[in-house]
């Protein structure tokens, strides 16, 4: 692992909660314990939890788990005050601060949206805080679709550029059929890939409190390794349990590449995986940049723009004899690199989804041409 990693920590509704949906503060205490001991030893730690429809359904007089959209909805906006709440009052002993952020799946892929989560996030980390983020279940129906937050946490673990995403759960990580009702039931150490057989083995929720099954934390994972970023699903306890699982000592699955050597995931995953969605020109000056000096692609260095493509997809970059220089992951749109494109910084960055200017920045870039 590299010294000072981002991590997203997903926590589910039945790792919160008992079997009547009430939240247990000895759950939870574990959990912020573990967050601790994360930031503690120089991490940055992004927190995607569910459990604000298991905390607040009972607040309003239903016995169980509602079933229809308008509950769920009255249940979350009841719950996710008691959630964060009690985020709040176990972090505070730690001197961290927690910070509630309420998302939509249309937040990453409006551009303006996006930005404001972006910029505001960074803030967060900047300043050392435990952002706490839900979907936005009081006016969402996505969460209904979306599995318990799976796919949110793979979402904001590619966006926010991750090291590792971290989904835990009730269970000890993923298996060939249900332990619960086969004992002899295989697990899952590691798996390269998600693939359509991996997906036939996963079953729906285990509990009537969570929402997200083995399948949706599939999902989730699927989606993250399309981003860069690999995965853990399953369990532990303990203060220790998040660093023992970046260590990869983990008690579950690693899907994708061991934490231990995610440094070189990105780069893999750029160089041999990642469908490039445009193209960029650039001049002599920034190909010399890139490839001899290590350095991040400026709008300056840009000559022009193919394709259409969003901020975060990956582009080919090639040189002005048309020669494959790299790829990389991009801060702009083709629309907006348009706009910018030959321009030096301060003029660039009203463009960008965050504060910096870069293009490409070096850590989101492989190199693919030989160097002679």
């Amino acid at each position: 692992m590299v010294k000072k990693s981002r991590v997203v920590v997903k926590i589910g509704s039945s790792s919160l909660t008992d079997e009547q949906g009430n939240i247990v503060e000895e759950k939870v205490q574990d959990h912020v314990s573990a967050i601790a001991s994360l930031r503690e030893n120089g991490h940055e730690v992004i927190v995607v939890s569910s459990g604000a429809i298991a905390a607040g359904f009972r607040s309003l007089g239903y016995a169980a788990r509602p079933k229809t959209v308008a509950a769920k909805q009255a249940a979350a906006a009841v719950g996710q005050s008691l959630l964060i709440q009690k985020y709040i009052s176990l972090l505070a002993p730690f001197n961290l601060v927690a910070a509630q952020m309420l998302l939509t799946k249309e937040d990453f892929y409006s551009r303006g949206r996006f930005h404001n989560f972006y910029t505001s996030m960074s803030e967060l980390l900047r300043a050392g805080a435990i952002p706490i983020i839900n979907e936005n279940d009081s006016i969402s129906i996505e969460e209904l679709t979306y599995g318990d937050n799976d796919m949110l946490s793979a979402l904001v673990s590619g966006f926010t550029q991750a090291n590792a995403l971290i989904i835990l759960t009730d269970i000890d990580g993923l298996y060939d059929s249900n332990p619960i009702k086969n004992p002899t039931a295989k697990r899952f150490h590691f798996i390269p890939e998600v693939t359509d057989e991996l997906l036939s083995y996963a079953g729906d929720s285990g509990t009537s409190i969570g929402t997200g099954g083995m399948r949706s934390k599939l999902l989730a994972a699927k989606k993250a390794l399309s981003l860069g970023v690999p995965v853990f699903v399953g369990n532990g306890a303990g203060q220790e349990k998040l660093m023992d699982i970046l260590a990869g000592k983990g008690s579950g699955t690693y899907i994708g590449a061991p934490f231990k050597s995610h440094m070189q995931m990105k780069k893999q995953w750029l160089a041999h995986h990642a469908k490039p969605n445009g193209v960029i020109i650039v001049d002599e000056g920034a190909e010399q940049a890139i490839l001899s000096r290590g350095k991040s692609l400026l709008p300056v260095g840009v000559l022009a723009v193919e394709g259409l493509f969003h901020a975060m997809d990956v582009v080919t970059v090639l040189n002005e004899k048309r020669e494959v220089l790299g790829k990389g992951q991009v801060f702009y749109s083709s629309a907006d690199l348009e706009k910018v494109k030959g321009q030096a910084g301060a003029q660039a960055k009203m463009h960008s989804i965050n504060e910096r200017a870069e293009v490409i920045h070096r850590d989101n870039w492989v190199t693919t041409k030989v160097m002679i």
